[in-house]
């Protein structure tokens, strides 16, 4: 009897246990908060507060808005450049948009697919780069070639032309593809390769950028590894620069840079997404300052730095330079164009 009533004993009090820990998850999930507005609930000494990142040095900000932002009228603009012939061409909604360099609306055409970049060659040829394959137009939007897929993997992100070849960067597999202006693929650079020394490419999002210097190497950034390296036409790597940072000379979040132009005199101009930041760096990769920063470029100032693949999908804006240095920032949130001259020295 004693046994039995032991035994009874403990079953009840495994029970009340049980409940106790079922009404205790209740109420946790109760008071769960979902939204965030609790905050985080740690002490201040916790909390990651990037405002001082997105505030830039006056003395660092070398360059000023030229005018009012210029609308693009595209719903989701993708890409800028700067043909040869100083006009600037704007990829997207299916269409190629053509602006003077004041920012005068002066033409535009459809093309077959919605395109992500653009190039335009001196003989003024215009290459778009849709998802998987280039598609090459006229001045007229005449459509003169679609060249084959590169894939189902892949994703164009960037073209550059240099005399007879193009040069197309492949976030989606990770290489860039060296094509004849025929469309026949030349080459694969930028491949993991041990016995190069080339470690590959890491793209975590799509955004990878590319462009032919005047000493005939091809730069490409190396967005997972914050840098941007230097490939001759047969893929040797022959030095990099960037570095993984929070401060205004280096590149954060999880992939930066995501887009960069090459000045006149051979320095680079480099744009980030998540922190929006679009900085100067001279011919050698040393930090230079700053064309504008969250404060210039987001409403209100507000920004986030990415540290996640997934929080980084979208959001990067492209930049361009014409002859005179001038910087073309294109936001593809907004859709506008904001122009951007250097200051008085």
């Amino acid at each position: 009897m004693k046994a039995y009533k032991a035994d009874t004993s403990v079953k009840i009090l495994a029970g009340v246990v049980i409940m106790l820990a079922v009404v205790a998850g209740i109420v946790a999930m109760i008071r769960y908060d979902t939204t965030g507005a609790g905050g985080s609930g740690l002490g201040r000494e916790f909390t990651y507060d990037i405002s001082d990142l997105a505030r830039i040095d006056p003395n660092l900000l070398l360059y000023a808005q030229a005018g009012p932002a210029i609308a693009t009228g595209l719903q989701n603009a993708t890409g800028i450049c700067v043909a040869p012939d100083s006009m600037v061409y704007v990829a997207g909604d299916r269409q190629v948009v053509l602006f003077d360099t004041v920012g005068s609306r002066v033409g535009q055409f459809s093309v077959a697919g919605a395109a992500r970049c653009i190039a335009v060659a001196q003989d003024g040829a215009i290459y778009l780069g849709m998802k998987d394959h280039v598609q090459v137009y006229d001045k007229t939007g005449k459509q003169l070639a679609a060249w084959p897929s590169a894939g189902e993997n892949a994703v164009l992100t960037s073209l550059a032309v240099c005399k007879d070849e193009v040069f197309a960067a492949d976030a989606g597999n990770r290489v860039v593809l060296r094509y004849g202006r025929d469309g026949r693929v030349i080459g694969r650079i930028g491949e993991k390769d041990a016995s190069r020394d080339i470690a590959g490419f890491v793209i975590p999002s799509p955004y990878f950028d590319l462009a032919v210097a005047d000493d005939g190497l091809l730069r490409v950034v190396n967005p997972g590894r914050h840098r941007i390296e230097a490939y001759t036409r047969d893929g040797d790597l022959e030095f990099g620069w960037g570095e993984f940072s929070s401060r205004l000379e280096g590149f954060t979040g999880c992939c930066n840079p995501v887009h960069f132009a090459i000045l006149p005199e051979g320095g680079f101009v480099t744009c980030e997404k998540g922190l929006v930041r679009v900085k100067v760096y001279d011919a050698e990769g040393r930090f230079v300052g700053a064309v504008a920063g969250p404060q210039q470029l987001v409403e209100g100032g507000a920004s986030r730095v990415c540290t996640l693949p997934e929080e980084c999908q979208s959001g990067g804006f492209d930049v361009a330079v014409d002859e005179a240095g001038r910087v073309y920032v294109l936001d593809t949130i907004k859709n506008v164009i904001r122009i951007f001259e250097r200051k008085a020295s």
